[in-house]
């Protein structure tokens, strides 16, 4: 970056967390036993900063359907082409993201438990499994991914040694059915 963009990026206003957010963000902490954080950071839980939100798939009708696999328990893993994250880190075992269904709600926390960072062709029937989507096997998991990443990476980037992130999470919030409303 040029001097001039560095300091462009330093004036920016920060980023804004609505009010959905900070209501999910709270009822969700609270779940977890994290409770309220007044006496440190300040006294609205818009002091708080949320774990990062992301909604699977690429469009909204699949974030929706994806997101339904996560609260029903039959979604508790995720794949990405490493090539994806760029110069962001990706997940780690602990760290908590929020799950956003296809209009952008925040519908459900998860905590990532294991990782790892396999070739494509070596992606496993057991991990295939925890991803839950079509029937769940090694093969369709094998002909959709393939599908995708060549369509939103290109042919040249997708190869069967492509790396690619395998991430198992758990459901924190809800634990039991659809997302309770929060105030």
């Amino acid at each position: 970056m040029t001097d001039e963009q560095l300091h462009a990026a330093d004036e920016q206003e920060p980023a804004v967390v609505d009010d959905g957010m900070s209501a999910f963000w709270q009822a969700a902490r609270g779940h977890l036993g994290l409770g309220k954080f007044e006496v440190v950071v300040g006294g609205t839980p818009k002091d708080v900063v949320p774990p990062p939100s992301f909604s699977f798939g690429d469009s909204p009708a699949l974030a929706d359907e994806l997101l339904g696999l996560v609260l029903a328990g039959r979604k508790r893993a995720t794949a990405t082409a490493w090539s994806e994250f760029g110069d962001e880190r990706p997940p780690q075992v602990g760290d908590l993201s929020i799950v956003l269904d296809g209009a952008g709600t925040p519908s459900a926390l998860i905590r990532t438990t294991r990782t790892e960072t396999v070739p494509f062709d070596e992606v496993t029937d057991e991990f295939a499994a925890a991803e839950g989507e079509g029937d769940a096997t090694l093969a369709s998991w094998r002909v959709e991914h393939e599908r995708y990443w060549r369509r939103v990476l290109g042919d040249e980037a997708f190869g069967p040694t492509m790396p690619v992130f395998c991430e198992w999470f758990e459901v924190v919030y809800p634990t039991e059915g659809p997302t309770p409303p929060v105030d």
